[in-house]
């Protein structure tokens, strides 16, 4: 069995847990042992555990509390710094353009920031580790808020943050300046960028 890229695994453990997921834990497991990042692998283990550990319905309704009822937690890696405004289209810009010049076709179910959709993009192609390392502030917002909540899906993005680079000093700079404040709103003229569940509105 060839190994499974960690990113393929984050990717997978960030989404809604369904059945063949959860039946699935053992396969899950053999794959995270291939893990070379011992943090990493680590990591992933111990969110398995509580996966294992935990009744599926309690597992689902964790996911729909932590993704879907948080806005600090959402799954979207420019939501973080540009909220519901026209900038964040602009932002957007870049995971398009580095899935089009990878030749990678994203589903059209998502946003193109969806942490999901980029963690398959890098298990496949090089381009998808730069566009990780580039959002790093954003996904060591998204860990922060992950932690503060106190959930087992934290580990998850610890062990994608343990296969990239530290935080560069800018980087720190924008977790700090972001940190203590909500994700800015625009209500004119701009069509919402994250589904209506994350803001707060009927769908």
């Amino acid at each position: 069995m060839s190994a499974v890229s960690p990113f393929k695994l984050a990717s997978v453990l960030l989404q809604y847990p369904t059945a063949a997921l959860l039946e699935g834990v053992d396969a899950l497991d053999v794959a995270v042992a291939g893990v070379s990042s011992r943090e990493s692998r680590e990591s992933l283990r111990e969110f398995l555990s509580w996966l294992r550990e935990t009744p599926p319905t309690e597992v689902a309704q964790h996911y729909v509390e932590t993704f879907d009822l948080r806005r600090r937690c959402a799954l979207y890696l420019t939501y973080y710094r540009f909220g519901d405004t026209r900038n964040r289209g602009m932002a957007m810009l870049s995971f398009k353009t580095a899935y089009r010049v990878a030749a990678f076709e994203p589903s059209d179910e998502e946003l193109p920031d969806y942490l999901p959709m980029v963690l398959e993009f890098a298990s496949l192609s090089p381009r998808g580790v730069d566009l990780l390392r580039s959002r790093r502030a954003d996904l060591e917002l998204l860990r922060h808020a992950l932690r503060q909540a106190d959930t087992p899906y934290a580990a998850v993005v610890d062990a994608v943050c343990a296969l990239l680079p530290r935080l560069r000093r800018r980087d720190l700079g924008l977790v700090r300046a972001h940190w203590h404040s909500e994700p800015p709103h625009e209500d004119v003229g701009l069509e919402p960028f994250a589904p209506p569940e994350y803001l707060g509105m009927p769908s």
